[in-house]
């Protein structure tokens, strides 16, 4: 049996995969394949572990086939998205998309579609960079706060002296007093600088 990876990605905490898995399965299914699911959150223009893993696992022959919502679940980048297409096709790992149901098609039609689909996430994901600027810049002519609130010096505070008297860890100062890790540890480097 055919063993076939289930790519599911979304670009946030906030999206959920469960849109995806789905006709995923139903596709794996049809097919007579065994299903294993890869589940990743983040940017597909970002290091994706997940992503590598699978890949790692079609380069050893542990799968047949590679089954995703969408080919820009593999990659937002033109040339990206052709050469892990293109490695997939030498390695025998068949790629096929719930959305463009011609990409398990063979021919030489494949490699021109192949390349305007990822032509194509690559062109929304500079559209969708280019709303979220004017939208920083039209709330920054407005005058509005962006980023995170300023933590409270009162939490700040309380966070370092609970980690200095009771020795809990910086994590959880931080998820007690509502303070970032982060902001938390410069607000402990700045207090423990000389001078």
């Amino acid at each position: 049996m055919t063993r076939a990876a289930l790519y599911l990605r979304v670009s946030t905490e906030d999206q959920t995969k469960e849109n995806q898995a789905p006709e995923l399965r139903q596709l794996a299914e049809r097919r007579g394949w065994e299903p294993v699911e890869y589940r990743e959150t983040g940017s597909a223009a970002k290091v994706r572990p997940v992503l590598d893993r699978l890949m790692l696992d079609a380069r050893a022959g542990r799968l047949g086939a590679l089954v995703v919502w969408a080919l820009d679940r593999l990659d937002r980048s033109h040339l990206g998205c052709m050469a892990r297409v293109a490695e997939l096709d030498r390695l025998g790992v068949l790629v096929v998309s719930v959305r463009e149901t011609w990409l398990d098609t063979s021919g030489p039609a494949r490699s021109l579609l192949v390349s305007v689909f990822a032509w194509a996430a690559e062109q929304e994901r500079a559209r969708l960079i280019e709303r979220t600027r004017a939208g920083l810049d039209r709330a920054r002519r407005e005058g509005k706060r962006l980023g995170r609130p300023r933590a409270s010096p009162i939490a700040l505070a309380g966070a370092a002296h609970a980690i200095a008297q009771d020795g809990v860890s910086i994590r959880e100062a931080a998820r007690v007093f509502d303070v970032g890790d982060g902001t938390l540890r410069r607000y402990l480097a700045r207090e423990r600088a000389p001078g």
